[in-house]
């Protein structure tokens, strides 16, 4: 009698289970990669909802697809084989929502219905794998500027994955191909998981907005065009509101050719204007609080990039455990400007403080800048702490940048290519409040010729332990 009460009680339990589980094909997917079947799996969606949620399932084949919308309670599951693939065919994704508000933050944190998976408003929300998103029908590529995708407000077909004002958010083990201009964005999100996810795009990787008490781990991130992980904190929900409480640890992010990272060629992509890099920035009118970054690898990469030039606060960071090879442009950068890309009634200067950057390697870097440290002459930087770091650099720079005038954040886009060449090699820092520097050492390929540490306008600082090569002519440490 036991034994048999038990039997009905699994079985029960299996019947609850395989309830719970929707799978696309029941409802009308074909998968067969010509057929348009987001109908059908928006379908199952809902069907799953009027059931109190449950596991969408798309099992192994091609599911070619407009917006898919997620909604409460459901986890869209796509098995080993599986690959939604973006249309082509823009009728097929939502309309953008309206937005009636000034537009301080470009079209792509602006809009997210016109993606091909999003949800707004909604909680328990989750994207799992190991299948494939293939955003082959997302924005398409600028023809006159390749690997670049058209930005603004496109309309249709924009992003991969667009999450916002969700709560209780998991995308894990899945990857995506070509996700258009944000593989994954999710904006005033809070509570949640980005884990064991690789992308392979051709814009960036994945953008958190104005979003609080997430994690991203473990993931693969190439980006060749633009930034792997980014933070933001832009005006998208028509205020200022700070990202805060974030952990981004064990991820790698690269900047080889779009395709070549999935495929295992590894090509490097030719030096763009920006690739593969971890950066805070650069909308950040809500600032960035409590950050931590750690155990991470940079590959063909920009280096790190803590931005606050919106008129946010940027505070309590703290990074270590970084790895880089190849280096494009500069290993490290802090800075706060005057970008302000806000509204004119908002007076606050940006401000940075209380960073912390630890046990960083970097080997083969681009000889155009040295570690940078810049704030602004009436609202420095303070609380800079830089420790156990060894930085290669290629080397070359000549004597005549030793002088060089190095410009001021000022109105400019952040962005250390257009600045030029610092004045020094090692380390440039200016506008400082309490710096503090123990354990550094510089070493370079060929000789360079600028100064190893420039010092301007820096107060309280505590430099020990540093070391590097200084050439003829060249000192170790300058003071302005």
């Amino acid at each position: 009698m036991k034994k048999t009460i038990s039997l009905l009680i699994l079985l029960c339990m299996a019947v609850v289970a395989s309830a719970a589980e929707y799978n696309v094909r029941d409802f009308g997917a074909k998968g067969d990669g010509r057929t348009l079947d987001s109908w059908a799996i928006n379908a199952a969606i809902d069907t799953a909802v009027a059931h109190g949620g449950g596991k969408v399932v798309l099992p192994a084949g091609t599911y070619l697809s407009g917006s898919v919308r997620m909604k409460s309670n459901i986890e869209l599951h796509l098995e080993a084989g599986a690959v939604l693939l973006a249309t082509a065919d823009k009728s097929a994704y939502d309309p953008s929502e309206p937005f009636d508000f000034p537009e301080y933050q470009d079209g792509g944190h602006t809009y997210f219905h016109n993606s091909l998976i999003w949800a707004e408003g909604q909680q328990n929300v989750s994207i799992t794998g190991p299948g494939m998103i293939d955003g082959q029908g997302l924005t398409k590529k600028d023809t006159e500027k390749a690997g670049q995708v058209q930005g603004g407000s496109i309309g249709t077909g924009d992003k991969a994955i667009a999450l916002k004002l969700c709560k209780n958010i998991l995308i894990r083990d899945i990857t995506i191909f070509r996700g258009g201009h944000f593989a994954i964005i999710v904006t005033g999100c809070e509570r949640g998981n980005i884990d064991n996810v690789t992308i392979d795009t051709n814009r960036d990787g994945i953008d958190i907005d104005c979003c609080k008490y997430l994690t991203v781990a473990n993931c693969k991130v190439n980006t060749p065009s633009d930034d792997a992980i980014v933070l933001k904190s832009s005006y998208a929900l028509k205020r200022a509101v700070a990202t805060e409480h974030i952990l981004i640890n064990n991820c790698l992010v690269t900047g080889y050719k779009l395709g070549t990272f999935l495929d295992g060629t590894y090509q490097p992509e030719k030096v763009n204007w920006v690739c593969g890099r971890i950066k805070l920035g650069t909308e950040s009118n809500g600032g960035y609080k409590n950050i931590t970054i750690s155990n991470c690898n940079f590959m063909y990469s920009s280096g790190l990039a803590l931005e606050e030039v919106d008129q946010g606060r940027m505070e309590n960071i703290v990074v270590s455990n970084l790895s880089m090879v190849h280096v494009h442009h500069y290993p490290i950068y802090i800075t706060t400007g005057r970008r302000n890309r806000g509204p004119k009634e908002v007076t606050q200067r940006s401000y940075g403080g209380d960073i912390m950057i630890s046990n960083v390697v970097a080997q083969d870097c681009d000889s155009l800048a040295s570690i940078i440290v810049t704030g602004m002459k009436d609202e420095p930087l303070r609380n800079i702490t830089l420790q156990n770091i060894q930085i290669e650099y290629r080397g070359g720079g000549t004597a005549d940048l030793r002088d060089k005038a190095y410009r001021e954040q000022g109105t400019n886009y952040p962005e250390p290519r257009w600045a030029g060449p610092t004045p020094a090699y090692g380390l440039f820092a200016r506008h400082v409040d309490g710096l503090r520097v123990r354990n550094v050492h510089f070493s370079t390929l060929r000789p360079d010729y600028r100064h190893r540490v420039i010092l301007e306008n820096v107060t309280r600082d505590d430099l020990q332990d540093i070391t590097g090569p200084v050439e003829k002519g060249a000192k170790a440490l300058v003071r302005r």
